[in-house]
């Protein structure tokens, strides 16, 4: 069993708080956005990391991560990416992908909307975990923490700060 933590959009921006659930952890995703590789930095220092580069990352931040990251976590396929879409209306870099071969578990972030929704139709599972960062519009910083066990993605917790 796999404890995640699961953030985005963190526009440069890490602190204690955020930290504090790191360490709980026993895996880092990062859905793009880091906008400073002091973020994952940080994050590397405490527990495994994975993540991809947003649409405001710069060289440096894309040189160190992909635009999609696709592995396997315990049994359940993944895919992160930082502008992906949700159900049913997906993006046009990953619609065909997904529908010739859906992982089980897709990861967006961008939007800095929380959302955690079922594609019944594909069998997946997508989430994004909103923005934990201090830029953007939304109101309260969010991340997402779960466990993948086997094929058994489970314990969705939401942690919110203020902005």
């Amino acid at each position: 069993m796999k404890k995640i933590l699961l953030l985005s959009d963190t526009h440069g921006h890490i602190d204690n708080d955020i930290l504090k659930y790191v360490k709980q952890a026993d895996e880092v995703w990062h859905a793009g956005d880091i906008g400073d590789l002091k973020v994952t930095d940080a994050i590397k220092a405490l527990k495994p990391l994975r993540g991809v580069y947003g649409n405001i990352d710069d060289a440096s931040v894309r040189v160190e991560f992909p635009e999609h990251n696709r592995f396997l976590c315990e049994d359940v396929d993944v895919w992160i990416t930082h502008i992906g879409g949700y159900p049913p209306k997906y993006n046009v870099r990953t619609i065909s992908e997904i529908r010739q071969n859906p992982p089980r578990l897709f990861i967006c972030g961008h939007s800095h909307i929380l959302k955690v929704m079922p594609d019944k139709k594909l069998n997946l599972i997508h989430m994004n975990p909103g923005a934990v960062g201090k830029h953007g519009f939304h109101k309260v910083r969010t991340m997402l923490r779960f466990t993948i066990d086997g094929k058994k993605i489970d314990n969705l917790e939401v942690i919110e700060f203020k902005k």
